[in-house]
């Protein structure tokens, strides 16, 4: 054959390659594990940071400066700073706009779908209202099962740190090990907490950056116990070991309170879900049965009186299995 057809053939076959490398590295660049590291350390600074105000507002402009028009609208509404908050405690890679566009469009989307269902319309319309929470719910759960790992993992970060302190090594270098050698989440705190230090921030600030970013009781109590030794002296490391040691404690006593509780729990799961799944069941087999419920007004009555009742009770429930230690 030619060789001309098989230089066009090699020059093809690279043409190729190079552009599916190009496409790796913009994508990469953009979406990339590297990317999403720096992206968070900066969400994570400007949202629950007390940076000082020029550094905060250089990372605020920097976090909006791609941002579209609805985003700097919503950034620009109240508490949407808490909300911010909120989504980094979560470890989600969302953003304010995306959480409220889902809490717009979800009830949208089953309010049209419940038109083409048997269903009333004063339901549809509250249940298509109560969706709208859903978003929210699931950025709270996230959220719950994070700062539980993160307190999980508070004893072993207070026994690195103190063997890193018997070892000769200082609190700063302390934290740096913590940021590289632990899991996630606690990694990606106190990875955050070690780049403020080596950007200039004062010890005491980060550490209370830390405290305000992950709002948990027993990391507060760590912070304090940092500050005040700081302040009067002493052997930090014989502070953290009693700390690591009453940490561990108390998730025993937690989990045997949990372990108790569970079975009012799942009583409390059956009883709220029951009505529910039985009323679902009958409007299946025997929608006309029911119908009299909101076709009567004695049957609406009844409807009020049961939902006063059941929301008694679900928080009649809850406040008996939830005992705080």
């Amino acid at each position: 054959m030619d060789p001309i057809y098989y230089a066009f053939i090699v020059l093809v076959f690279v043409a190729v390659v190079l552009a599916l490398e190009g496409l790796y590295l913009w994508w990469n660049s953009k979406h990339g594990a590297a990317a999403k590291r720096i992206e968070s350390r900066i969400r994570a600074l400007s949202a629950g940071g007390q940076v000082q105000k020029e550094r905060l507002t250089i990372l605020k402009d920097r976090m909006l400066k791609e941002s579209s028009q609805f985003e700097k609208l919503i950034m620009q509404l109240p508490r949407v700073k808490t909300l911010d908050l909120l989504i980094q405690q979560s470890g989600l890679n969302w953003t304010v706009s995306r959480l409220c566009l889902m809490s717009l469009t979800i009830p949208l989307v089953l309010l049209a779908v419940a038109t083409f269902l048997p269903i009333p319309m004063a339901f549809a319309a509250l249940a298509a209202l109560a969706s709208g929470a859903l978003p929210f719910l699931y950025v709270s759960r996230h959220r719950t099962k994070r700062l539980r790992k993160l307190e999980r993992q508070l004893p072993e970060v207070a026994d690195t740190i103190s063997r890193a302190l018997r070892a000769g090594h200082s609190f700063p270098s302390a934290i740096g090990m913590v940021s590289t050698e632990f899991a996630e989440p606690m990694r990606g705190e106190f990875r955050i907490t070690f780049d403020e230090i080596n950007y200039g921030v004062p010890l005491n600030e980060a550490l209370m950056n830390l405290a305000t970013r992950v709002p948990i009781r027993d990391l507060r109590y760590f912070v304090i116990a940092v500050l005040i030794q700081r302040e009067t002296g002493g052997n930090l490391a014989e502070v953290l070991d009693s700390i690591a040691f009453l940490l561990r404690e108390r998730f025993k006593l937690f989990d045997k309170v949990r372990v108790l509780s569970a079975e009012g729990k799942l009583s409390a799961w059956v009883l709220g879900l029951l009505p529910f799944i039985t009323a679902g069941a009958m409007m299946v087999l025997n929608r006309s049965f029911l119908e009299v419920l909101w076709t009567d007004p004695a049957g609406l009555n009844v409807l009020y009186a049961m939902a006063v009742m059941m929301v008694s009770g679900v928080l009649w429930m809850r406040k008996i299995i939830r005992i705080r230690v």
